[in-house]
Formats: C-alpha cells, structure tokens, sequence
C-alpha cells in the first residue's frame, strides 16, 4: 500500500525544495505556476513527477534543472543554494550534474550517434580522443554498439531515445532529468525505455527524475510526486516494476 514518503533518514539529501513558488505575468495576466512547495529527493531515488496540464510539474522540473528559477523560496542542491547562483554558475552545475532527456530526442538530424552524444563533451572542450572514448561506451550502455555511425533517420524511435540517453549519460551527471521519455514511444519500446532507466538508477546509482502522465511508466519509480494546482497534493512510495537485469 502506497503512504506519504520523502527520503528515509538513511539516504543522502540531494534536493531539497522549500517553499519554492514561481509567478508569471504581471497584474491581471499573473499566474502562479508554483504556490509553495516543499520537495526532498534524495541520491539514488527514481521519482516520477505527475499531474494534470498547468499543475506545476513541468515548472518545478525546469527549477530542478536549472533551466528556471523560482520567484520565491530555496532551492538546495547537495547544500548549494541554487537560488542565489547568477546564469553562469548554474550554468555550471547543470553542465557538471545534471542530464536531460526530453520526448523529442532532440538529436541532430545529419549527424551519426556517436557524434550527438559526443555533443556535451564538445562543449566541455574535451579532446577528440576522450570524446570518442567516451562516447562509445555510453553507447555500449545503453545497447547500441555497432550503431555508433547510423543517423538518427537510420534508427527506430526507441533507438533514438537510447542515442538520448547516452548523450545525457556521457557527462557521468549526478541525476538524470527525463520529460515524458516514452511520449513518442509505442508500448513496447516505452517498456524498453523505462527498463533502462530502472537499470542506470539501480546499477549506476543515477538519480531519475522523470515527468510522465501515464501511470504504466510512474510504475517503474520509487515515488510518486504529484502536483495539482501548483502544490503537491501527493507524495508516494511504492513497490517500483522490476526492470530486466540488463539494457
């Protein structure tokens, strides 16, 4: 049976969100995204972030990213108040512990696999050599060796989110950010999608912070975050689906 949870005494804080609130307009075109809201993640937690369109979930993920800022609150990262940092310093972080996913692939139409996932690592200034290095065995990781010089029209949808996942896995990130991951997905590679990430937060330690409405996928986390109205209206554990042993 699922019961309000955060993480156990045991685990690390990673993330710690409080009282974060985000307006948008002025006047009477004012929204609020978020009305305040309190979040612990700890390391190595799988946590599927739900809602309803306009409930905040999408918001809060782009704070957790560094892709937003909030209006008002904290947000702490391993202690950091990420809320006081300027564009550049999180900019930095995002770059040193953060990976993202996004439904869209978002790979370069004209480029090989090996070169989208080299791509993070490009603007890190690493060599030719590590690029390629390591590269090829995010690649390997997520099940596409022998694919490394297909372009993304040259590989199935699944195949491609792979190429994603290895791109946002390259840099090594602390967690993983991933928006509706199996959006584009039949329910076949969805299920091959949500295995390997199950896989990477239970062998590789990564967190998985995922937003998804389809309560198939959420099955696979830890905890169940979901947001209604800019507020979290629920907070669940729950028995994840065992994912295969391998990707």
């Amino acid at each position: 049976m699922n019961t309000p949870t955060g993480p156990t005494s045991a685990e690390p804080l990673l993330i710690r969100l409080r009282g974060v609130t985000k307006v948008y307009g002025e006047g009477a075109a004012e929204v609020a995204a978020l009305r305040g809201v309190d979040l612990d993640i700890a390391t190595g937690e799988f946590v599927a972030i739900m809602g309803p369109s306009g409930s905040g979930k999408s918001t809060a993920m782009n704070i957790l990213g560094c892709l937003d800022t909030p209006t008002a609150g904290a947000y702490l990262f391993r202690g950091v108040p990420v809320h006081q940092l300027d564009r550049d310093q999180r900019a930095l972080l995002r770059r040193a512990h953060l990976g993202f996913v996004f439904q869209g692939f978002n790979l370069l139409p004209r480029t090989s696999a090996l070169e989208n996932v080299e791509l993070p690592l490009l603007y890190r200034g690493e060599s030719a050599s590590a690029r390629r290095q390591a590269a090829m065995e995010a690649l390997a990781s997520v099940g596409l060796q022998g694919r490394e010089g297909h372009t993304p029209a040259e590989l199935s949808g699944g195949q491609q989110q792979r190429v994603a996942i290895a791109r946002a896995l390259v840099t090594r990130p602390t967690v993983l950010l991933a928006d509706e991951p199996t959006g584009n997905l039949d329910s076949q590679r969805s299920r091959e999608i949500m295995d390997l990430l199950a896989v990477l937060n239970r062998e590789r330690g990564i967190t998985v912070l995922m937003v998804t409405h389809e309560p198939d996928m959420a099955a696979y986390a830890q905890r169940v975050v979901h947001f209604v109205d800019g507020l979290i209206d629920s907070d669940t554990r729950q028995a994840p689906v065992v994912a295969a042993a391998a990707a």
